[in-house]
């Protein structure tokens, strides 16, 4: 099974690549991040069209996340649980209904800039909320898969030039240490078991030239249950979507899991 996760930066406004590059990839479940609309105005009968059943958590002009698969989907949670008052859509999970089944979960992580603001504050809470809900997902020892833009540079090498980041909440302790709990739970970073080579990177801003002198990031994960990492046969980072007409500022990570048998 092939996993794709994305930060496609608005769904609406970048339609015409993502398309593109979907039947080009041409993933079983792709998880979209910052769809930027509500569930009404996903673009369903373009990606039907391509054979997907569509799962959409949304929200007017901000945020938003997808789930796209070419199996069933069931058990649909929309949102990340305990804090009812959270209105911000930043989690979507869903039972993808292959022969062997997988959890998938789709997040988009907060920001939390500026340091020193309630932004952050919520950054760090998100993180302690997704941290309870994946111990509890892990408890039923099945495969999950965690993927999206988690907004944190888990260390100096998962940037080209790392002094840049040092007062961004990407790059605080506090950021790094919540990824590493989270992590510690049991989770495996398919990057770090699928051996990509350092200098892969997932984002580059728009600004200042970022994409030219390739001034990245490492900031979208799959993170992995120890049943399905065991099963990872592959990942790749498509650095090439980042040269597209029209890109998103982020590239997708695709992962590939033997699910047979």
């Amino acid at each position: 099974m092939r996993i794709a996760t994305w930060n496609v930066n608005s769904i609406n406004a970048r339609l015409p690549t993502v398309l593109a590059w979907m039947e080009q990839a041409n993933p079983d479940v792709a998880c979209f991040q910052e769809i930027k609309c509500v569930d009404e105005k996903f673009p369903r009968e373009a990606f039907e069209s391509l054979g997907y059943n569509i799962e959409t958590h949304g929200q007017k002009s901000y945020n938003g996340v997808a789930l796209l698969s070419k199996h069933p989907m069931s058990d649909v949670r929309r949102g990340l649980p305990d804090d009812e008052a959270d209105e911000q859509a930043r989690y979507l999970e869903a039972l993808i209904e292959a022969p062997r089944p997988i959890r998938v979960g789709a997040i988009y992580l907060p920001n939390g800039n500026p340091i020193g603001t309630e932004k952050f504050d919520y950054k760090l809470a998100w993180f302690d909320r997704l941290n309870a809900h994946a111990r509890r997902l892990l408890a039923h020892e099945e495969p999950l898969a965690l993927c999206g833009d988690y907004n944190v540079i888990p260390e100096p090498e998962d940037a080209r030039n790392p002094a840049a980041w040092t007062d961004d909440a990407l790059f605080q302790p506090q950021s790094r240490r919540a990824f590493r709990a989270l992590k510690n739970l049991g989770l495996a970073d398919a990057h770090e078991i699928g051996d990509e080579p350092a200098g892969t990177y997932t984002f580059w801003d728009y600004q200042a030239g970022a994409w030219q002198r390739d001034h990245g990031i490492r900031i979208d994960f799959a993170l992995l249950s120890p049943q399905a990492a065991d099963r990872l046969r592959g990942v790749e980072t498509h650095r090439e979507a980042r040269d597209m007409e029209k890109p998103s500022d982020h590239v997708p990570v695709v992962i590939d899991l033997d699910l047979e048998g």
